[in-house]
């Protein structure tokens, strides 16, 4: 069974965490100095914070996949509409390991479809704090004018992918 997953960039992590606990009746199953988050049941949801970025508020949605034939499915899904997708195999983002698709919808927000592998021992490859290349990029609407890179909370799409 699929699970939905959120991901929301906050001012104030531990105020955060304190506010999403008493919200969700249950303390994260992940914490980190910078990254938050809950695998609920009830709701059945992959609920993410964190304070990587200066821009709050929800930096992306997505579905995440207990198997790879679900995550196939979904992949397939977008093909068949003919849709934009960006791949990435294997890859770290959000202290775990995942293979993925990346979508953006007509408004442009960005939507993950992802499968974890296993944890991490760092937020992602190419987010770290202070890291000097292959930033991640906003993804862009459909059909818009691309926009100069910012850094977002988790390993978007590159710019223009989708």
């Amino acid at each position: 069974m699929k699970r939905f997953h959120v991901h929301v960039s906050v001012a104030d992590l531990s105020a955060s965490i304190r506010y999403y606990s008493a919200l969700f009746a249950a303390g994260p199953t992940v914490v980190r100095d910078d990254y938050a988050k809950w695998a609920l049941d009830d709701p059945r949801v992959n609920f993410a914070i964190s304070n990587r970025t200066e821009k709050l508020g929800v930096d992306h949605l997505g579905i995440q996949a207990e198997t790879d034939a679900e995550l196939a499915e979904i992949e397939a899904r977008l093909a068949s509409a003919e849709l934009p997708v960006q791949s990435q195999s294997e890859t770290n983002c959000c202290y775990a390991t995942s293979n993925k698709h990346w979508s953006v919808d007509p408004t442009g927000i960005a939507w993950e479809s992802f499968h974890t592998l296993g944890n991490a021992p760092t937020y992602g490859e190419s987010r770290d704090r202070g890291a000097e290349t292959a930033e991640c990029r906003v993804p862009v609407p459909l059909n818009a004018a691309p926009k100069p890179a910012a850094r977002t909370t988790c390993c978007a799409p590159q710019s223009g992918c989708c």
